[in-house]
Formats: structure tokens, sequence, C-alpha cells
């Protein structure tokens, strides 16, 4: 499976830095991926769903490490080549972003 483009819309917030759209295959999109800044640094969060107790759970997620890390190293280059440094790291308001083609996918993917 190969991410075909990737789309960030930044968002000017202290944790949450963008809403992300990640296309598979040129067919299939997973939206309200989220890019945010943890205390060990950016991490892509992938989108949930409130339950009723409070808790959230994934609606849409890689099933194994190998693809989580092809996902967020996608993720993260493509949000990096868009938002200048300042705004990476937590600052000012992001100016808009537009998509990026894929790259390789992982080789068992």
């Amino acid at each position: 499976m190969e991410i075909t483009d990737v789309k960030v819309i930044p968002v000017d917030d202290e944790k949450l830095k963008a809403f992300v759209s990640i296309v598979f295959d040129a067919c299939f999109v997973v939206t309200d991926v989220k890019v945010i800044h943890g205390p060990k640094g950016l991490f892509v969060s992938m989108p949930s769903k409130k339950r009723k107790d409070g808790t959230f759970k994934d609606i849409a997620h890689p099933l194994n490490n190998q693809m989580r890390q092809y996902l967020e190293e996608k993720v993260l280059t493509v949000y990096r080549q868009h938002v200048p440094q300042a705004h990476a790291a937590g600052g000012g308001s992001p100016p808009p972003v537009a998509p990026a083609s894929g790259s390789e996918p992982p080789a068992s993917a």
C-alpha cells in the first residue's frame, strides 16, 4: 500500500499543529489525522471517536509497526516541508499548506 497524497491543514494551537488527510493508492482517503506536539516532539494521531465512557477509540489505524512508521514519517516529512520551523515547533500562525505526492511504500506493505 502506497501513500499517494498527503494534505496538511496547519492549526495555530499549543499542542495540535495540523489536521491531515492521507490518500492511499490514489483511491482511499483517511481524514482527521492529527499532528500533535507532545512532550517528546511531534507525532501523528489517528482519527478517533469518543465513547460514552469518555475514552477515545481509533477508528482507523495501521495494523503493524512498519506501516505506522511509514505513515508517521511521510506525514511529518510533508508537514515539516511546508510549515516553517518556528511554526513546526509551536509558534505563530502557520501558512496554508499545499498537498504533496507520495513516496515509495515499505517493502512488505
